[in-house]
């Protein structure tokens, strides 16, 4: 669909007013990772709700450590408060890539738990930085995936009920990750991909919605070809980072690809619903005129993020066979802060 004439909402114009840019290019790694410690404090500061949404008072949140053979990672749980167990699992990745953290997701995260219900599980994974690739990302999430499933009764999770969900870089994290599990399990039941970027090889770049949107308020050119370089150094097959490159796309589970059109990355969603589409996996593709990149994380200034938030319950809910609630809201309805 034609999205040129699409305005970003003006509560995304005003902070892209007042921010300043970094100069992307010349970025070094000390700089980066000041960059990153500012950002994510700032979006773990409880005024920072006004912009990244309230969580549902249904779920409790709270960090807890997954202990690995050979690592320690940080997740964060959101439980529906009912305290019921042996329900489904579902595991996010949060966007950012070289930025970003858990804690900006609690809004999406915390209503999938309450809502669906189910436990939703929000990785803290390594961010993209020299000699921190998208590769220990992806193993990162992979990681935790298999620990949870082994696990499922300390965690309280029924395994044969699992979902993953990623947005923007996670979206990349999750698509990979779908490849794994598909070779040696677990059954995956569902994926949901927000914003996701899913080609960091120079084709990538060949695509409409990157020239339209090169410059948009959320997300530009400079930042991904930092993605680009951080994601597959030197030495790198990018092809094998690359979702929308792979050859063989049958056999994934059912995908629901959400898709704001300000984004340059609205086309890699767009062709990877047709690629999965052609190999036999089913895919729903939902746009949003007037979103931005990353706009599932900021519901306070993109009205749009309530109608993707309840898309992603719908869709997750009828993959989970979870039974709903008396009384709970339907989801087309959801629409409570």
């Amino acid at each position: 669909m034609s999205d040129g004439t699409d305005r970003p909402p003006l509560g995304i114009r005003l902070l892209h007013a007042i921010g300043k840019e970094p100069d992307w290019s010349t970025m070094t790694a000390e700089e980066l990772a000041t960059l990153s410690k500012a950002v994510n404090r700032k979006r773990q500061a409880p005024l920072a709700r006004l912009i990244t949404g309230f969580p549902d008072r249904g779920a409790t949140i709270r960090w807890q450590d997954v202990t690995l053979p050979d690592r320690v990672l940080p997740v964060r749980v959101h439980r529906p408060k009912s305290g019921v167990v042996d329900l489904p699992l579902v595991l996010h990745v949060h966007g950012g890539g070289f930025v970003g953290t858990a804690v900006q997701s609690d809004w999406v995260n915390s209503h999938l738990a309450a809502r669906l219900p189910a436990v939703v599980v929000s990785v803290e994974h390594r961010l993209l930085r020299p000699g921190s690739p998208l590769l220990a990302a992806v193993d990162d999430g992979w990681d935790v995936l298999r620990h949870l499933v082994r696990h499922a009764a300390e965690w309280g999770v029924d395994p044969a009920r699992v979902a993953v969900f990623g947005e923007s870089t996670g979206g990349a994290i999750t698509a990979l990750n779908t490849f794994r599990a598909r070779e040696s399990g677990p059954r995956l039941r569902a994926q949901v991909l927000v914003n996701p970027a899913l080609d960091v090889t120079d084709a990538g770049y060949d695509h409409a919605s990157m020239v339209r949107h090169a410059d948009s308020p959320t997300l530009n050119l400079a930042q991904m070809r930092l993605f680009q370089r951080l994601s597959a150094p030197p030495g790198t097959d990018a092809r094998a980072l690359s979702p929308l490159q792979a050859d063989d796309l049958s056999g994934l589970p059912p995908a629901l690809l959400v898709v704001p059109t300000i984004d340059p990355v609205a086309d890699h969603a767009r062709r990877y619903a047709e690629r999965l589409r052609a190999s036999g996996t089913p895919a729903q593709l939902a746009e949003h005129p007037g979103a931005t990149h990353a706009f599932l994380s900021m519901p306070g200034v993109v009205p749009r993020a309530k109608a993707a938030r309840a898309e992603i319950i719908g869709f997750l809910r009828s993959h989970l066979c979870v039974t709903e609630r008396p009384g709970a809201p339907r989801a087309a309805s959801d629409d409570r802060r």
